[in-house]
């Protein structure tokens, strides 16, 4: 094992969570994830030669994707081993069953994945974990009048509390430097008996969270709040300019002009490569000119970052109730899988990956794989670029979550070396 404190990552999506561990200093040993695509880009960007920041992968495992079941089923006699071993298991079960942003089901197979996940925990015990979800797990469910509420993050509390302390709230990333309001709820376990001492109110872990992050910020360049157009303008036409896509022919991408604000030199990131995933939606003329219209009309309504009204959604034939028109003044609202929910708040034309990937702290570097979009049936099974930033914990806030988390894992290892040696 290395020095540094170890992670798990599971249901790592495309390594958002593993991306601001590692950058906090943690030792990545491996990461689940059942998306080919999803795991393609992970693999790309942090597992493969020459990844800025890489995991050490053990050599009993293959470097695929994976389902929790499938790895437990192959692999029980290897992860039995790590019992004790593993500081944190981090990662948060698929969230779209719980989302409000689409049909919340109780009956939804993803939901049954929290339980996938107990199991993992229970056959490995970290000493700590933490999960991230949409802030929709904390809303009762009902699935008809005849049946009880069920309640996904009580019910996982209250299984988690059997071996950990368990702590759980709802933050907003925009007050952590991400320039997207998105409220996430995260849970932290801390495995009982593993702590010197009980945790004090101000030493538990959303107080450790909220009192460090001003210094974070700070230490980046940031200031509290970090609005769209300081994460997008040096993408837009006047300050970039457009050229052939280098990964799908026929299409034109945005070629970056130089960053313009602390926030996006802090997402360049020393990179001086040609900046990935900035491919552009063919928008019909029409569709151009109807796009133009809706822009200022809700520029002169004031109603930037907020749904279209019914009146203008059915006098533009939108059908869609998410369509909304950035404002850049403010935090974009919590992007989604769509690409079409987001229109930029002073061009008539939808969000590039990449302009999605900075609303969720994504460095310019890090490169997404895999098709940039899907439909239909396929869209139960796939998970192509959009959705890969859109399920995303932003690496910004993993990051300090990882500075946070190491404090107690620094802890708990010392703890362990003397009862050890007791």
């Amino acid at each position: 094992m290395d020095d540094k404190p170890v992670f798990i990552d599971a249901f790592a999506g495309c390594g958002g969570l593993s991306l601001g561990l590692l950058r906090a200093g943690w030792s990545g040993l491996f990461a689940i994830e059942k998306d080919s695509f999803a795991f393609r880009t992970l693999k790309y960007n942090l597992v493969d030669q020459g990844s800025r920041h890489r995991y050490s992968w053990p050599a009993w495992l293959a470097q695929k994707p994976w389902t929790i079941e499938t790895l437990v089923e192959e692999h029980r006699e290897q992860l039995a081993a790590l019992r004790g071993r593993v500081d944190l298991l981090a990662g948060g079960p698929p969230c779209q069953g719980f989302s409000s942003a689409g049909r919340r089901r109780i009956g939804d197979p993803r939901n049954q994945l929290v339980e996938r996940y107990l199991e993992f925990v229970e056959l490995v015990l970290p000493r700590i974990v933490l999960i991230e979800n949409v802030r929709g797990i904390t809303y009762d469910f009902v699935a008809s009048e005849r049946d009880s509420p069920r309640n996904f993050a009580s019910e996982l509390e209250s299984r988690l509390r059997e071996n950990y302390h368990v702590y759980s709230d709802t933050i907003r990333c925009s007050e952590f430097g991400v320039p997207q309001q998105r409220p996430r709820f995260f849970l932290v376990g801390i495995l009982k008996g593993r702590m010197p001492q009980r945790l004090t109110a101000s030493d538990a872990p959303f107080a450790r969270l909220r009192s460090s992050r001003k210094s974070f910020l700070e230490k980046r360049g940031l200031g509290p709040v970090v609005t769209a157009s300081q994460a997008l303008s040096d993408l837009e036409s006047k300050r970039a300019h457009w050229g052939p896509c280098p990964d799908t022919p026929g299409y034109q991408a945005i070629v970056a002009g130089r960053p313009r604000t602390y926030y996006q030199r802090l997402m360049r990131d020393n990179f001086d490569g040609a900046v990935p995933d900035t491919r552009l939606a063919k928008h019909r003329p029409h569709i151009v000119e109807r796009f133009a219209r809706i822009i200022a009309e809700c520029k002169a309504a004031g109603r930037l970052n907020v749904q279209l009204s019914l009146a203008m959604r059915e006098r533009y034939g939108i059908n869609k109730m998410a369509t909304r028109v950035l404002d850049p003044s403010k935090p974009a609202p919590t992007i989604t899988s769509m690409p079409d929910d987001l229109l930029h708040y002073s061009e008539p034309r939808t969000l590039t990956v990449r302009e999605n990937a900075r609303l969720q702290t994504f460095p310019d570097w890090f490169a997404f794989q895999g098709k940039y979009t899907t439909g239909g049936e396929r869209r139960a099974r796939e998970v192509p670029r959009f959705t890969q930033v859109a399920n995303a914990v932003p690496p910004l806030v993993a990051e300090l979550w990882g500075e946070v988390l190491m404090g107690y894992a620094a802890k708990m290892r010392s703890q362990a070396a003397k009862d050890l040696a007791a």
